[in-house]
């Protein structure tokens, strides 16, 4: 039990921490390179004979600052780019959504302090589950019908010996109760029969009261987190600046704990209903056998009683003259 409670801890803890993961986001496309705006100096036609060149945009008529330019050389016109044109960076682009961050670790965070006790008796039931499970399908493996009918069959012809020695060291429940049974029939047999009973019911619904409390504790720890995330709601309803985002939050804690806490008890109850049959139908198998074994028991005391009082000498009258 503590081992399949440390190695629920364990996946438990793995799945909050790597469930939800944010999914890394793909890189936006690159932009497309802005062309630079033509130069109007390029674009002009060339001019005609005997005219001198404009000047160019950005400087003066009278030339570029330190000196004029020489006969028939060209002066080169310079352009800035616009802030309009500078592209922006990619990676300033973030993705949001549900799976944005930790999706579990968020809502367990926002659900408020009542979500530890939760988590606890979550842990605690999922535990409780996983060792029910793997018990009855062991005891499922264990059964052997055909042992029994063979118990039966040495009972009925009268070898009590043959029939102890098949019961003798068996893992099935049935089997088990009978050998009790057949190894104290001198003494109390009826008694024996209860006793190996008892301890196999007893067994077999091993932790249903952890199951049933969990059921019935989930969802009031739920209801205690509705309770005390509308207490946080409404206390903060005086700020004027802070009262809608408190509020929204309070809410999200209040439906998150109640969601939480039914979860948990409906997870529960279903394998709680299933584990509670399964007691009840072995506890009407150990009652049939405990019955037939009983009666096959009573039949040969009674014909071995009859036997004995068949062969006894009888006591005849003789009559006097």
């Amino acid at each position: 039990m503590k081992t399949l409670l440390t190695l629920c801890l364990c996946v438990v803890a793995l799945t909050l921490t790597s469930f939800g993961q944010n999914t890394p986001a793909p890189p936006p496309p690159n932009a497309p390179a802005t062309a630079a705006p033509p130069n109007p100096a390029a674009q002009m036609p060339p001019p005609a004979a005997g005219m001198s060149p404009a000047p160019a945009a950005g400087t003066s008529p009278a030339g570029p600052v330190g000196g004029s330019p020489a006969p028939g050389e060209s002066v080169p016109a310079t352009l800035t780019a616009s802030p309009a044109t500078t592209a922006s960076p990619a990676g300033e682009v973030k993705a949001t959504g549900a799976f944005s961050g930790n999706f579990l670790i968020d809502n367990f965070r926002k659900g408020g302090p009542i979500m530890w006790p939760i988590l606890i008796v979550s842990i605690i039931g999922l535990t409780v589950v996983i060792e029910r499970i793997f018990w009855w399908a062991g005891r499922w493996f264990r059964r052997d019908p055909k042992r029994i009918e063979k118990v039966f069959t040495a009972i009925e012809s009268g070898d009590l010996a043959e029939a102890s020695r098949l019961s003798r060291g068996s893992r099935d429940p049935v089997l088990r109760m009978m050998w009790n049974g057949l190894n104290h029939q001198h003494a109390s047999l009826q008694g024996a029969l209860q006793v190996a009973a008892g301890i196999e019911i007893k067994r077999a619904g091993r932790f249903l009261v952890v199951m049933d409390t969990l059921v019935t504790l989930a969802p009031l720890l739920g209801l205690l987190g509705t309770i005390t995330g509308l207490i946080r709601s409404f206390s903060f309803l005086g700020n004027e600046e802070l009262a809608v985002t408190a509020v929204t939050g309070g809410i999200a804690e209040a439906l998150i704990a109640t969601a939480c806490g039914l979860g948990i008890a409906i997870f529960a109850l279903i394998p709680f209903n299933f584990f509670t049959s399964r007691v009840s139908n072995l506890e009407f198998e150990l009652q049939t056998a405990a019955t037939n074994l009983e009666v096959m028991l009573g039949a040969q005391t009674a014909e071995r009683e009859v036997e004995l009082a068949g062969g006894a000498p009888t006591s005849g009258k003789g009559a006097s003259i």
